[in-house]
């Protein structure tokens, strides 16, 4: 094992430069290492069962972070863990150090891929240990050897077989090794105002709003029918990503971006839907988009996994629908995912025992899972664990209303499809999102907006052509 961990070393001391070669906000999957050999899950699991980690050395795990979510994990539900201050931690002998960079403006990967450029040179106590990934740009760092697979921690495909299949593809290498684990599965659905829903629909109940919201057609009746009686149903860009899941091919297709018939579905219905007054063109996270938390933003919906219920509608605010208990949950048109947050094991780290013991920890232990599950409103990557919330008390959340939500975020996790995954997906969505708003906004023509995605997309990817 000392061998293979110096041998991933050296190679990413040579891959080094392929972070600044392919920018700072998207890797455009040229920042792949030379392509392996797919290798079958049983050749994999015994490179497993074959590893030996040795003794840990470093008296410092240093972990990268964007914010405290994972942080708060680490410090509520793994055991032996201390908490110094705001930044610093213990388990045992070993001080934990973390890293906390915001992603407002590539911040937090920009300052990740310096530390792992010199991952090589560092002193041990400097060296990267732990970092988290995104499901957006997971590819740019699973196709490097920046990251190491997990079986050589010694992790099996049966440590990990009661997660979600999707969870593991995401992270997945060419070689076909997964690369990162994840404690949630962010399966998502539509958040409903149950009071709106009672007026408009006559029921507040989830499977009775299912049935009005169950696909696209029936979405956009309903959409009218909530704008009739005063009231939005959401912004435009709430429902696209459940388009951009739903797609039948890659953005780039044979070194050319192909705008997919449905991403165009999703134009051509918002469009509508603006025009009759029946969503907005807010953009997310601000402060008019925020205004649907309250009873008074008249606002019918979000579209979100579990993570949105406990960072995004502020539960603890008085006076919001969640605090009043007022929201519900249904799958709505189309299952989809939503983010997510990945544990990866930096090449070169001093402590491979600890770092596997948090991943598995974290990860694949059914009583932390469930506790993160019952404290933090999280969605679990355990399909066990989500199986006796679902049909438990336990499961009851306050904030829908003491509605249980596990079995429909569940059964969306089941029927996640990541076969159109790309390296270019971050990039390719947040440029058409962009375009398309001067669009709904009355700012181009459709054909405008589509010069505009066109010209940013040649911008960011010159080796590639648009159609």
């Amino acid at each position: 094992m000392k061998k293979r961990l110096v041998s991933l070393l050296a190679m990413a001391t040579m891959t080094a430069s392929m972070f600044a070669a392919c920018g700072t906000t998207d890797m455009g999957g040229e920042a792949a290492t030379e392509e392996k050999e797919p290798a079958t899950a049983e050749e994999i699991d015994a490179e497993a069962a074959a590893v030996d980690l040795g003794e840990d050395t470093g008296k410092v795990l240093n972990i990268y972070v964007w914010n405290e979510e994972f942080k708060s994990r680490v410090t509520d539900h793994y055991p032996n863990y201390e908490e110094v201050d705001a930044t610093h931690g213990k388990i045992g002998d070993v001080d934990v150090v973390w890293q906390i960079t915001e992603n407002a403006g590539n911040a937090y990967q920009d300052n990740l891929d310096a530390a792992l450029k010199g991952q090589a040179d560092a002193a041990d106590d400097d060296k990267v240990d732990i970092f988290l990934i995104e499901a957006d740009y997971a590819s740019k760092y699973c196709d490097t050897d920046y990251t190491m697979p997990l079986s050589d921690l010694g992790i099996t495909s049966s440590d990990l077989a009661d997660q979600y299949e999707y969870t593991q593809t995401i992270v997945k290498d060419g070689s076909g090794r997964v690369k990162a684990s994840s404690w949630q599965a962010a399966s998502a659905g539509l958040i409903y105002n149950r009071d709106i829903a009672k007026e408009v629909l006559g029921t507040e109940e989830p499977d009775e709003v299912q049935a009005a919201v169950a696909d696209w057609s029936k979405y956009n009746e309903t959409a009218k029918k909530v704008a009739d009686a005063g009231y939005t149903m959401c912004s435009v860009m709430d429902t696209y990503r459940t388009y951009s899941n739903n797609v039948s091919g890659q953005w780039v297709q044979d070194g050319k971006v192909v705008v997919d018939d449905n991403i165009m579905n999703w134009v051509d219905d918002s469009m509508a839907l603006v025009e009759d007054k029946a969503e907005t063109t807010y953009a997310l996270w601000g402060d008019d988009w925020a205004k649907g938390k309250y009873p008074e933003g008249k606002q019918f919906c979000y579209f979100g996994p579990a993570w949105f219920f406990n960072f995004c509608l502020d539960v603890d605010k008085e006076g919001t629908v969640a605090n009043d208990g007022r929201w519900g949950f249904c799958e709505g048109p189309q299952s989809y995912y939503w983010g997510g947050t990945w544990i990866c094991a930096a090449t070169g780290t001093d402590n491979p025992n600890l770092v596997k013991d948090i991943i598995l920890t974290m990860t694949t232990d059914q009583s932390v899972l469930k506790e993160i599950a019952t404290a933090d409103l999280d969605c679990v990557n355990s399909k066990t664990v989500l199986g006796e919330l679902a049909n438990s008390d336990e499961g009851n959340m306050d904030l829908l209303g003491g509605q249980n939500p596990y079995a429909q975020l569940a059964a969306g996790a089941e029927g996640i499809d990541l076969s159109n995954l790309s390296p270019y997906d971050q990039g390719c969505n947040e440029e058409f999102q962009n375009a398309m708003k001067n669009y709904f906004e009355g700012n181009a023509t459709k054909e405008e907006a589509l010069d505009l995605f066109k010209k940013a997309i040649s911008e960011k990817y010159p080796t590639l052509t648009v159609e």
